[in-house]
């Protein structure tokens, strides 16, 4: 099993120096992979609803580094880590110019990018962007897709799309990574499922929160049902990566009477969690150690590291 870890980017941790630290802390703890969110605005009022809270509120707003520029800047600070885009929202951006900058920054990082995907959940954020139709935002997404592969393997490359064209154009330099860095599609609906296994070599979903619980139990069959569709397309489903993005790690003991929830309590009744995911497919478990201060946050990390990291090692 290999371990991943929020980025946090809000409030006290909107400053280079704190970035900096937690990212080269996970570095230097055997982390795998930092994760990287995305929003470029905010809109002040906000109608859609939030797929992860079940209420459907949104519990962001405040600051927001632009995705791509801050992968560069931990790509500086770190030297093992693996970047992951978790997740970018294809439309918001130009898909040429995205193909580019990810190309880039996996060269000056050697090779250390993973491009997480998805299509987008917040509509007032896209009318803001002036981005794509959001109603048509899995099929952008999806030719968006076909764009970064054939700019990061081709050349010249050309595309003749509904929603994208051009002829013939270098992208130059290619990712170092081949036959490209690897794509990871987030989401946990069907059509996230055909997406990843159509055009993804891993499939990155978030569970573990009363939302989207995603048991043990349910993994398997969505995993069992991503194999199928993957075998559909011609394509190995074994060699499709399963990243699991579990935010509440919490090693507080449950309160009795009450059940407890998967990764929390203490680090044998966590590494059991870990275990029991891991029995079904998932290679990769994604934590969120943020607490109310920088100092708390990298203890929250360097405790993790040192008991269920070790004891499922």
């Amino acid at each position: 099993m290999r371990f991943g870890f929020y980025l946090p980017t809000r409030g006290e941790w909107a400053n280079p120096d704190a970035l900096a630290s937690f990212a080269q802390c996970g570095d230097r703890l055997g982390f795998s992979s930092v994760m990287i969110a995305d929003h470029l605005v905010f809109p002040v009022r906000i109608e859609s609803k939030y797929p992860y809270t079940v209420d459907g509120s949104f519990p962001g707003h405040g600051d927001a580094f632009d995705q791509l520029s801050l992968m560069a800047f931990i790509a500086a600070k770190t030297e093992r880590l693996r970047l992951v885009s978790s997740v970018m929202i294809l439309p918001h951006r130009n898909p040429l110019v995205t193909a580019k900058m990810l190309a880039t920054i996996d060269v000056l990082s050697k090779g250390r990018v993973t491009v997480g995907v998805g299509v987008g959940w917040l509509r007032e954020e896209f009318q803001a962007l002036d981005a794509p139709d959001f109603d048509l935002r899995g099929a952008v997404s999806d030719e968006y897709l076909e764009i970064f592969k054939k700019c990061w393997t081709e050349d010249p490359v050309s595309h003749d799309g509904e929603f994208y064209s051009f002829n013939e154009v270098r992208c130059l330099p290619h990712p170092v990574q081949k036959p490209h860095p690897p794509i990871w599609v987030g989401g946990h609906s069907r059509p996230a499922l055909r997406r990843a296994a159509r055009y993804g070599d891993g499939w990155h979903p978030v569970g573990a929160i009363a939302a989207v619980p995603l048991p043990p139990a349910e993994m398997q069959g969505k995993i069992d049902e991503l194999r199928r569709m993957a075998e559909r397309h011609g394509r190995d489903p074994q060699a499709i990566t399963i990243s699991y993005k579990a935010p509440h790690y919490d090693t507080s003991l449950p309160v009795p009477g009450t059940q407890r929830k998967p990764f929390t309590g203490a680090p044998d009744q966590i590494a059991a969690d870990v275990r029991a995911y891991e029995a079904v497919g998932i290679s990769e478990l994604v934590f969120d150690f943020r607490a109310p201060t920088v100092e708390e946050s990298l203890e929250r990390m360097g405790i993790f590291a040192e008991t269920v990291m070790a004891i499922t090692a």
